[in-house]
């Protein structure tokens, strides 16, 4: 069986369950488009899938270690029938066991939580970018202190990974700053956040890692951020890889822009 080397990506995954519910205005349907395609992407069907949330924050690293793993409706005050959204996936205790090894082997802390569920920034964008819900996932947490460059670092550390067909995905929103969505007065800062983001993944790998771990000093950075989880599953994504990077997705969302990339 062939097994090519996979990307690695940071993907946003939108407000909530919203791909699952009425759109008139068509504020997701770009968004929707992009994870809907992501599989067309890809040099082939991943053996699994590695994914790296803004949702799960631990003392160390931690990966989900269950076969049939749960799903966590962590959004709240939605219609009834999001929260009966199912993602079947199989798990991946394996997959799990052998990436807790890889950090352990570097130097960190990781190590399977077998009760742990996936969050809806795991199973929401999945659910549209692989709906058949056949590949095996684990989920990946952020951990607490937060440190930019510490999450590169367990992206570097994971890389080998890809090698053996895991996709390894980032989900996050790369503006994330709630009270922001929808007021006009964002979407000049958001700009400004976005086009040093781009600039920043465009450059060799250890430029590239310089500027991520100082993303604070980035234009607007705190506006875009005021805290950073949902966007350090980026820094895993792209210390995953040593390779070319570029923007797979950019759009203004709710008046602010939001981008994915992609990493070779």
């Amino acid at each position: 069986m062939s097994t090519l080397r996979q990307p690695s990506y940071y993907i946003p995954h939108g407000g909530g369950p919203c791909f699952f519910m009425p759109d008139p205005a068509g504020t997701w349907s770009g968004m929707a488009h992009f994870l809907s395609h992501l599989r067309g992407d890809l040099p082939e069907a991943p053996q699994a899938i590695l994914i790296i949330s803004g949702h799960w924050e631990t003392d160390g690293f931690r990966f989900t270690g269950s076969a049939r793993p749960s799903l966590i409706y962590d959004y709240y005050g939605f219609p009834p029938h999001t929260y009966q959204l199912r993602y079947d996936a199989p798990g991946a205790p394996e997959l799990a066991e052998r990436a807790a090894s890889l950090l352990r082997s570097a130097g960190f802390v990781a190590r399977l939580d077998d009760e742990r569920g996936l969050d809806h920034g795991v199973f929401v964008p999945l659910k549209v970018a692989f709906p058949e819900a056949e590949i095996p996932v684990v989920q990946m947490s952020l951990d607490r202190s937060l440190d930019p460059a510490l999450h590169g670092a367990t992206g570097a550390a994971l890389a080998s990974l890809r090698d053996e067909g895991v996709l390894i995905l980032g989900s996050g929103m790369s503006f994330h700053n709630l009270r922001a969505y929808g007021d006009p007065r964002a979407t000049a800062p958001s700009l400004a956040f976005d086009g040093w983001l781009a600039d920043a993944i465009g450059q060799e790998k250890p430029q590239r890692d310089a500027a991520l771990a100082h993303w604070d000093q980035a234009p607007a950075a705190r506006i875009s951020h005021p805290r950073e989880e949902h966007l350090l599953p980026l820094m895993v994504a792209a210390g995953a890889s040593e390779g070319v990077s570029s923007r797979a997705y950019s759009e203004l969302v709710l008046g602010t822009a939001i981008s994915g990339f992609r990493f070779d």
